[in-house]
């Protein structure tokens, strides 16, 4: 067991807040294991590395010999967190809920240790309570609380709309560390109000409060401030293949290179210090880089699959190689007619939209057997046989076969 000093130090690297550290000091010192909570709704079937900062966290918390609750939000996943929404978020279906659930704990053994990990879902408590149970959760906050909200405030002030399901959010996330007896809760910077009224409520049930963290939002991979997001395809998928993924790592310009080795290494922050002053001294942030790459990859995956990928990386993009094995698709059109290229690069999945295929094409992204591309009326031939890239890191060979 680390040093009450050590655990600290641990805890401390990384995060936002930590309300109330000298609880928090209290309870380390008290040397019994201690129960540390986090909540995640299942609103998509992948989690992507901005989810895995919390996850990191819960990691180290394990190695320091504390209990560790991954709480899978079925229940709250079916209201739907409005947080940092500007709407009512439309809840999951229950199917949705559990096939989503199914992929998270298969996901998060990568970081967490199955042996030490306990997994509750909220619906084991959430559906015993019964609508007096419900209306006495209720009446332990405030609507004037709940306005205090960022989100809600903003909303209510504009005019938009806020459902009443949308209140029981925080109370039920709250409730949850009431359920578990939370001692510590861990959260993103955008989850603060609701993890402060878990507080409130353990006070209210006779509980003592839980210690809150708060973790940064870790961003996307592409340039700007915008948090890590599927919806904003500016993830990065823990799922992911290895090549894909040790490229988007790489395409880091070297600002956020810090920030992912902050929030995501598991070096320590010496040695992260250390690798910083090798880089002010004159050392290529492009080694650094790769060394993070290396890491996250073989987090994932495996050491093997990682360095592969680093070899794969360097042929392709430092030597100016193309790939040994290259996607390929065909695409039957009509006839002799022709295909637009930023039709192929939505069918190919080379883009995500048609209007993002135009915009690449527009900006000179696109190369067709190397060439670069920038007509976006350009439209290739029943017969055409090319390679087709998008940046750096998405190639594909298109094969456009005529109708018979």
């Amino acid at each position: 067991m680390a040093s009450l000093t050590e655990s600290l130090e641990i805890i401390r690297h990384g995060t936002e807040d930590i309300l109330v550290e000298s609880e928090l000091a209290s309870r380390l010192e008290s040397g019994r294991p201690l129960r540390v909570k986090a909540g995640f709704d299942p609103t998509a079937p992948d989690l992507h590395l901005g989810h895995t900062v919390l996850i990191n966290k819960l990691r180290q918390f394990q190695l320091l010999g504390h209990q560790v609750i991954f709480l899978i939000g079925d229940f709250t996943g079916m209201i739907g967190d409005p947080s940092g929404k500007s709407a009512t978020r439309p809840p999951l279906s229950r199917a949705e809920v559990e096939s989503n659930a199914v992929t998270y704990k298969e996901q998060i053994y990568k970081i967490l240790d199955p042996h030490k990990t306990r997994i509750e879902f909220n619906s084991a408590w959430m559906n015993k309570m019964d609508s007096t149970d419900l209306i006495k959760l209720a009446a332990k906050h405030t609507v004037a609380r709940m306005l205090e909200r960022d989100d809600f405030s903003k909303r209510y002030q504009s005019g938009q709309p806020i459902a009443i399901h949308e209140f029981l959010y925080p109370l039920i996330q709250g409730y949850d560390s009431v359920a578990l007896q939370a001692d510590i809760e861990l959260g993103g910077t955008d989850q603060k109000f609701n993890l402060l009224v878990g507080r409130q409520l353990q006070e209210a049930y006779g509980q003592q409060p839980q210690v809150v963290i708060t973790m940064p939002i870790l961003e996307g991979y592409r340039a700007g401030t915008e948090k890590m997001s599927k919806s904003m395809g500016n993830y990065i998928g823990i799922t992911e293949s290895p090549d894909d993924m040790f490229g988007k790592i790489m395409s880091l310009d070297d600002a956020k290179m810090w920030r992912f080795y902050d929030l995501l290494s598991f070096h320590t922050r010496q040695e992260i210090g250390n690798l910083r002053v090798r880089v002010e001294a004159g050392a290529n942030p492009r080694d650094v880089k790769l060394d993070l790459a290396v890491e996250l990859v073989a987090r994932f995956h495996d050491q093997t699959a990682a360095l592969k990928a680093k070899e794969e990386f360097i042929s392709r993009f430092q030597k100016g190689e193309l790939p040994q094995n290259i996607e390929e698709h065909e695409i039957v059109i009509p006839g002799a007619a022709s295909m637009t290229l930023w039709s192929i690069l939505k069918e190919t999945a080379l883009t995500d939209s048609t209007s993002e295929a135009r915009r690449m094409i527009k900006q000179g992204a696109v190369r067709i057997d190397g060439e670069r591309v920038e007509d976006q009326n350009l439209a290739l031939p029943a017969g055409a046989n090319v390679i087709i890239q998008v940046g750096k890191r998405r190639i594909v060979r298109v094969k456009l076969k005529a109708s018979v």
